[in-house]
């Protein structure tokens, strides 16, 4: 089993379940993630794998207390942009979808403060 950690540092807000976007907003922070998560798999030459597991721990600036499963949407977004697209989203190709057969998880996690709020995903080989 190998693991890979792909760190993302925020391109945009988070995108939290607790939010209400109107759609157009939601839309532009769900593109600045995805695409964010494309171009650092690129750089990271992460492997094309058949199924994974996925842990994503959000590290933010501060302290203060906040429930990291709230930004599942955020980490959804990322692995909308690790996966192989269809259509006009075109995607890594880390995996060949998102759905049950081929990952488990997202696993939320709340991680230490940091200087640069950021995703870490934390992929490990099935």
């Amino acid at each position: 089993m190998s693991t890979y950690t792909l760190t993302i540092p925020a391109p945009a807000g988070w995108i939290s379940a607790n939010q209400r976007h109107h759609w157009a907003e939601r839309a532009r922070l769900t593109r600045a993630w995805r695409n964010a998560a494309l171009i650092y798999a690129r750089q990271a030459h992460l492997p094309h794998l058949q199924k994974a597991h996925i842990v994503a721990t959000v590290h933010k600036t501060h302290r203060r207390p906040y429930d990291a499963h709230n930004l599942v949407l955020t980490a959804k977004a990322c692995i909308d942009g690790l996966v192989t697209g269809k259509g006009r989203v075109k995607g890594y190709g880390l995996l060949p979808d998102d759905s049950n057969d081929h990952l488990t998880g997202p696993d939320m996690r709340a991680g230490e403060p940091r200087d640069t709020p950021c995703l870490v995903l934390t992929i490990t080989q099935l």
